[in-house]
């Protein structure tokens, strides 16, 4: 099965991203963002804590799950400041299926809250040092969205009955933000893939790898880096906002999604920032599953 990809997107500045463009910014304009992981934690301490060696996601049965937050795509650990920090909730990156319930779980999972993401830089100036980012993929913007389901979709559909693998890859996204001379450490860890593994008894497509496919998504990244009080306080809005609860007004069991139609639209979406009014403030002008989380309290039958 041939890889399916997608053109690159230009590639804007570290500071490309204006002020004026974000003043009326509401969060379904957002494909992709990236901000350092440290401005991640402070403005949004309910959904990330340090604690020792380890880094506090709240799983599938706390409190402030309900409340939103995002998936966190992780093997376990993310370096912050030269230090090692354990995840003690997170979604891993490959992910094995064996039948539809998993299959429908883990689609329904991976699509109910912002995609998070952890990528270690090292920048032109000093190749010595790393800067930690936190990379957010908008699984409600339908451009984002249409991308992972065609994939899921065109993979189930080419091999009817029989195993396959894909990958989603962010790789081309973030390396086309960065100027040149900057250098992805961690790459890899911005893809994740999931196998499905069924009960054919002559499987030679997937015994010769021939099922295996990558889905390259492509997106415009959002700069969410600022110094600037009044700019952190909007973007923690922004953030809230983006990782809120998705609320449905019909069944989403049928996985369908239309970009033209509006009431589709209105589901998927909560894009007001509240108050309406911090919309007017400039925001950003420079840069410095139940089945499948993983968690140290919640047995997974995917470990």
């Amino acid at each position: 099965m041939a890889g399916l990809e997608s053109a690159p997107a230009a590639r804007p500045s570290l500071t490309s991203i204006s002020s004026g463009e974000l003043r009326s910014l509401w969060t379904c304009d957002c494909e992709l963002a990236l901000l350092p992981l440290a401005q991640l934690l402070r403005l949004q301490p309910g959904a990330f804590q340090l604690r020792g060696d380890q880094l506090v996601v709240p799983g599938p049965a706390e409190p402030a799950a309900t409340r939103g937050g995002f998936n966190v795509f992780s093997d376990g650990h993310v370096r912050l400041d030269g230090q090692r920090y354990r995840l003690s909730s997170y979604i891993r990156r490959y992910v094995e299926l064996t039948n539809y319930c998993d299959y429908k779980d883990y689609r329904e999972t991976i699509l109910s809250k912002p995609m998070l993401f952890f990528i270690n830089v090292q920048t032109k100036k000093d190749s010595s040092k790393e800067r930690t980012y936190a990379f957010l993929v908008n699984t409600r913007h339908p451009k984002i969205r249409r991308q992972i389901e065609q994939g899921m979709d065109m993979a189930i559909s080419s091999v009817i009955g029989e195993s396959y693998w894909l990958q989603f890859d962010f790789q081309e996204a973030v390396k086309n933000f960065f100027p040149p001379g900057n250098k992805l450490v961690n790459g890899e860890d911005l893809s994740f893939v999931y196998e499905f593994k069924a009960e054919a008894l002559f499987d030679f497509f997937y015994w010769f790898g021939l099922s295996n496919s990558t889905v390259k998504v492509n997106g415009k990244v959002l700069n969410l880096s600022s110094t600037s009080p009044e700019k952190k306080e909007t973007i923690k809005l922004f953030l809230e906002k983006m990782s809120e609860p998705l609320i449905r007004r019909s069944s989403f069991s049928d996985r369908k999604f239309s970009v033209t139609s509006r009431g589709s639209l209105d589901e998927v979406f909560n894009c007001n920032l509240s108050p309406r009014s911090s919309l007017m403030e400039p925001l950003l002008a420079e840069l410095p599953f139940p089945c499948v989380l993983e968690s140290e309290e919640t047995p997974n039958p995917f470990i």
